[in-house]
Parts: structure tokens; C-alpha cells; sequence
């Protein structure tokens, strides 16, 4: 497999196609709706959990064997069945149809792999492999999360409302580096993680002040 290219996807209200129901598929289709996704579901059986899904409304379900046609307006598929030869078919179809696919446990079939994730509210940590080893991938995530503390996701989101004030009041774009900068590489993450979080904020305001008089 070549080098893969990373890239945050943004699937809000994106149709994506899961043909499987086991643990595997019901892992996707959680993600799938963790990040704003319509997921429909084409397999012959689906867990308890995937039944509950569709009483929510959450995902549509075709209890039958895939159909060519199940990929009409899909963004993207996972194929998770038992089937390694109907994985190939399908996998076959997409890449003839310009859908992404992901077939799990067969990189050379995959358009894209799923990184172990990192998530503190807006800062994302993707951990990938490739698809060589993804129990290898799980593992420095774990340990990413012990150094990779939710401060980290609160001084983000800090610097987000930074950025749009900043955008609506400092035209000069390089000044607007600057105040950034001086942010990113000042103690105000240390004051978030030791609870200090109000003070973060009056060093926020006094950092945007000094830069801005």
C-alpha cells in the first residue's frame, strides 16, 4: 500500500453504506453516528445493538444480501462481512464507481483506514499505521491520552474563540499571527491544568491588549 494521505472528513449528514451487522460493522456504525453520519445497513443478520439503532431511527436497516444498487448516493462504505470474496466484489464496485471503501482487515482494499483517535473537545490526535498494526496504533493512543490531558482540548477551543475575535477586529493578518503565537507558546495551557482556568482567560485578554495598543 502506498503512503496514505491524512485528512479530517467532515460526514454531517453524509450518507454512508455499512454491509455487515456483526461487532465489527456495529463499532463503524458508532463512530459513523458519533460524527453526524446517516448510516444505512445492508446484511442478512444485525446485533441487538444495531436493532436498537433502527427502533431509534438512527440507521436504516435491509436485512438481505448486498445489491449493486445499495450504493446509489453513498459518500462511503465499510465492508465488514465474513465473505472475503463478496468484500472483494464490493470493494471492486466502489473503486469502479468513485465511493470510498474500507474493507476491514484488507488494506490492499481500502481507499482509507480509520486511525485510533485521540479526541479533547476540538483537538484531534490520529494514530495510524497504515493498516499494518492497528493493536499497535491502539496502544500509543493509550498512551497519548495520558499526556494529552482535556486541558489540552479546553486551551483549543480557547484559541478558537481567540481566532474569531481576532478576525473580526485586527484586519492586519500578520499582527493576527503574532497574537496567536504569543498565545500558543505562552503558560496559559499550565494555568489550565491546574484548574486555573478564569486566570487563563485575564492572560488572554491582557496578551490581545498589549498586542493591540
Amino acid at each position: 500500500m502506498k503512503q496514505l494521505f491524512p485528512i479530517c472528513l467532515n460526514m454531517e449528514d453524509k450518507l454512508c453504506l455499512v454491509i455487515g451487522g456483526g461487532k465489527v460493522a456495529e463499532r463503524k456504525i458508532a463512530a459513523l453516528l458519533e460524527h453526524g453520519a446517516r448510516v444505512k445497513v445492508v446484511s442478512n443478520d444485525i446485533t441487538a445493538q444495531i436493532k436498537q439503532w433502527e427502533r431509534e431511527n438512527l440507521v436504516q436497516t435491509a436485512l438481505r444480501g448486498f445489491q449493486e444498487e445499495d450504493l446509489n448516493g453513498v459518500f462511503l462504505v465499510f465492508v465488514a462481512t465474513n465473505d472475503s470474496q463478496v468484500n472483494s466484489e464490493i470493494s471492486r464496485l466502489c473503486r469502479q464507481k468513485g465511493i470510498l471503501a474500507n474493507v476491514v482487515d484488507n488494506p490492499d482494499q481500502c481507499d482509507f483506514v480509520i486511525p485510533a483517535v485521540v479526541r479533547r473537545n476540538s483537538l484531534v490526535i490520529a494514530v495510524s499505521t497504515e493498516g499494518k498494526s492497528p493493536a499497535y496504533a491502539r496502544k500509543l493512543r493509550q498512551q497519548l491520552e495520558e499526556v494529552i490531558t482535556p486541558a489540552y482540548g479546553e486551551f483549543v477551543d480557547l484559541l478558537g474563540e481567540v481566532r474569531v475575535y481576532l478576525q473580526k477586529h485586527v484586519a492586519d493578518i500578520d499582527k493576527r499571527k503574532q497574537i496567536i503565537e504569543s498565545l500558543v507558546y505562552s503558560d496559559i495551557l499550565d494555568l489550565i491544568q491546574v484548574g486555573e482556568k478564569e486566570k487563563a482567560k485575564e492572560k488572554i485578554r491582557r496578551c490581545m491588549s498589549f498586542w493591540q495598543d
